[in-house]
């Protein structure tokens, strides 16, 4: 099976790259099968090299990606720089062969790109990235004026299937009342939250105007997304961006 992946759909210039995965085509076996690209979560360290090996020769990449050390927050490295030293949630780059890459399994992987082509960016934006301001990082980070950004939220868990608690609600909400919108309560006492709305509400509050949401639950299909929520112990899918 060859190696499986998609697109973002909108409209960034054509030296600026992109491209998500899914989980087919790998060497992966078991719970991780069969294109897991973490080396965190319990796979056999060569199954996911050779991933890894396979998704660059597959795609063309200009290098390796650089694989971030995740933990849920809002520090961006800047790819130019090297490599981070240290946790970091999304990364930057204005120089073409860097290849930012986002780990995800219900999480979105949020991508942006300036729309002349100058800058790229990534974030891994789940519930704790964003009430940290993942989102905000990033794009101060790119120090590009928000309007000529173009943004899109990759797959992630669906609204209808994400159901969290009240500190996560008040976690969210919380400076931006609005927000409420996304959680809808349910007969359990919680809440279903849109993770996506609540991203474009955040980029669209920053200044951005182009903003592409992914139609895919990682989630509901099983077929092409690994999700810790449905599975527990399962890979990740990567979302990958870089400049020609």
């Amino acid at each position: 099976m060859s190696i499986d992946w998609g697109t973002p759909d909108w409209q960034a210039p054509p030296n600026v790259r992109a491209l998500c995965t899914r989980r087919g085509g790998g060497a992966s076996r078991g719970a991780y099968a069969s294109l897991n690209l973490a080396d965190h979560v319990g796979d056999a360290a060569d199954a996911v090299a050779h991933n890894r090996r396979s998704l660059v020769d597959a795609a063309g990449l200009p290098a390796e990606p650089v694989w971030l050390h995740q933990v849920h927050g809002a520090r961006v490295a800047d790819l130019d720089a090297g490599a981070p030293d240290g946790a970091a949630d999304a990364a930057i780059a204005r120089r073409g062969g860097r290849v930012a890459a986002i780990l995800t399994a219900d999480c979105l992987p949020v991508l942006l790109a300036a729309d002349d082509g100058a800058a790229v960016g990534a974030a891994h934006a789940g519930w704790r990235g964003l009430a940290a301001g993942v989102l905000e990082a990033t794009v101060r980070a790119l120090a590009v004026p928000p309007a000529r950004l173009i943004a899109w939220i990759g797959p992630g868990i669906c609204g209808k299937h994400y159901e969290v608690g009240a500190e996560v609600r008040a976690a969210l909400v919380d400076g931006d009342p609005a927000a409420a919108g996304a959680f809808q309560p349910n007969a359990r006492g919680r809440y279903l939250a849109d993770l996506a709305a609540v991203a474009r509400r955040r980029l669209g509050a920053l200044g951005l105007e182009r903003i592409g949401v992914s139609a895919d639950c990682t989630y509901g299909d099983a077929n092409r997304y690994f999700s810790h929520r449905r599975d527990g112990l399962c890979g990740r899918q990567a979302a990958l961006i870089w400049l020609d």
